[in-house]
């Protein structure tokens, strides 16, 4: 019997909301190169999910945020999200003020606030994270 092993990439993506907009990114590299993006990337080694989302955003955006104001979205791991092969991300959301403003740097050759109902299309699956995230955020939690 042959055993198949698959080697998993964990990561973390962050909706980063600003009124009535959302903070998109445009990816500097391949795959999706050149098309918007959730802020994200890998998880480094002893690192939480959470740590990561925030310095992914403060990498990519300029925006600081504590990780402890992450609210967890939800787990993505359908196989063929990430044509470089199993990428397994954990989502978060984080709402910031109105006058927060955002610049490209590492990953992101620009970033932009968009409509939180019509952000265009989105690259990977970040359109349904992006809808599950506004879906946390419209219910009450206790």
């Amino acid at each position: 019997m042959t055993e198949l092993v698959e080697n998993i990439r964990y990561t973390a993506d962050i909706v980063c909301v600003r009124g009535g907009e959302v903070l998109l990114i445009e990816r500097g590299w391949p795959p999706h190169q050149g098309a918007l993006a959730l802020p994200g990337g890998h998880v480094d080694p002893g690192e939480t999910s959470r740590a990561a989302a925030a310095r992914e955003l403060a990498e990519e955006t300029g925006i600081t945020v504590h990780p402890d104001d992450l609210t967890l979205v939800g787990v993505w791991d359908t196989p063929d999200r990430d044509p470089r092969g199993r990428y397994v991300t954990a989502a978060y959301l984080v709402t910031v003020p109105e006058t927060t403003t955002a610049h490209a740097g590492d990953d992101a050759t620009a970033v932009r606030w968009a409509s939180l109902n019509a952000p265009g299309p989105l690259a990977f699956d970040h359109g349904q994270i992006l809808t599950a995230a506004l879906a946390h955020q419209s219910t009450p939690h206790q």
